[in-house]
């Protein structure tokens, strides 16, 4: 069954003339400064001032309070899923900035957008050591989905060398999204795969291999304070932590054109929003809140009913937030 939200699926791409077919051909783009590295600053520092206000010992001065236990819960000791983290008023700062939703209408050919509620991530050089994980190779699209669907991004907003913390993609793997599924159809009686909602889908080495095979190559993607990082869904990609002593910042950030939601999943993003719960990075489908962080069924005495600093509610807020259409 193929899923389509009226996005076109032809196989001869749209050539642009811009960074546009670096993301079509590689399936991510790095675009450079699209915010000032003093906006990047002061991100990164609300960032940083935000992981100190939970009075649970932790001190950005002080190493020996980098601990799992002084810090509030996150996946995989970086993404911030809950405490209303997606809601705080400089994370809608960042949403909002003019170039950031530019390189969306440029990608999507409107500027009548909605964002996702997507979350942070503020990965310590030392996450590896609090019970880190391997990598994890994945796409964040349901292979029923066809075509392009959705753009992942974020804001960085921290150095992001060859050994710093940040995303690693296999160059190339989109656009072989649909041929790798027609050869090896995904399993849906089983595990994550056994509902077409959840959009995402691990990969084996096997499945590196077959890309690998392909042409496609893994890239560590490197980039500076102020840079905006896109890529596709459909690309092949994971995450790795320091090596070095510099801490990673960014804001997730993705935008789908407004008229692609429903009534009714717009109706789960106010219940969402009234809440300050935290989405996937999909914008208008597969609405679905990580809700409140629970420990041993009983809420986690960190989490809070509303962010530290409430966003700005404007006409303009309204419409990126979904919460009305334009």
């Amino acid at each position: 069954m193929a899923v389509s939200n009226g996005v076109s699926n032809s196989s001869q791409p749209v050539k642009y003339g811009d960074w546009r077919d670096d993301l079509h051909e590689k399936g991510y783009v790095v675009l450079k400064n699209v915010v000032s590295e003093e906006r990047a600053l002061y991100y990164h520092q609300k960032m940083i001032d935000w992981l100190g206000s939970f009075d649970n010992g932790f001190d950005i001065k002080d190493r020996s309070t980098w601990t799992e236990e002084n810090l509030p819960w996150s996946f995989k000791n970086g993404m911030y899923l809950n405490y209303c983290a997606a809601h705080e008023r400089y994370i809608w700062e960042a949403r909002q900035e003019a170039s950031v939703l530019d390189a969306f209408a440029k990608i999507w050919g409107t500027d009548e957008l909605i964002s996702s509620y997507d979350t942070i991530n503020i990965t310590l050089p030392n996450a590896a050591s609090m019970g880190g994980v391997t990598p994890w190779p994945h796409v964040d699209q349901a292979p029923e989905r066809q075509g392009m669907q959705c753009i992942q991004g974020f804001l960085n907003l921290s150095e992001s060398g060859p050994k710093d913390g940040g995303l690693v993609v296999m160059e190339g793997s989109a656009p072989l999204f649909e041929k790798f599924f027609k050869e090896f159809p995904p399993d849906r009686t089983k595990g994550p795969l056994a509902a077409l909602h959840y959009d995402f889908y691990p990969f084996e080495d096997k499945d590196l291999k077959w890309y690998e095979s392909h042409g496609c190559k893994i890239v560590k993607v490197c980039a500076e304070p102020g840079d905006l990082v896109l890529w596709d869904s459909r690309q092949m990609h994971y995450a790795v932590y320091p090596e070095t002593d510099l801490i990673r910042t960014v804001i997730y950030t993705c935008y789908t054109p407004a008229a692609w939601i429903s009534e009714e999943d717009r109706e789960k993003k106010k219940e969402i929003f009234q809440n300050w719960e935290t989405t996937t990075h999909w914008p208008h489908i597969n609405i679905h809140s990580h809700g409140k962080h629970m420990i041993d069924g009983k809420l986690d005495p960190l989490e809070r009913a509303e962010p530290l600093e409430k966003p700005e509610i404007t006409d303009k807020f309204e419409k990126l937030a979904a919460l009305k259409p334009y």
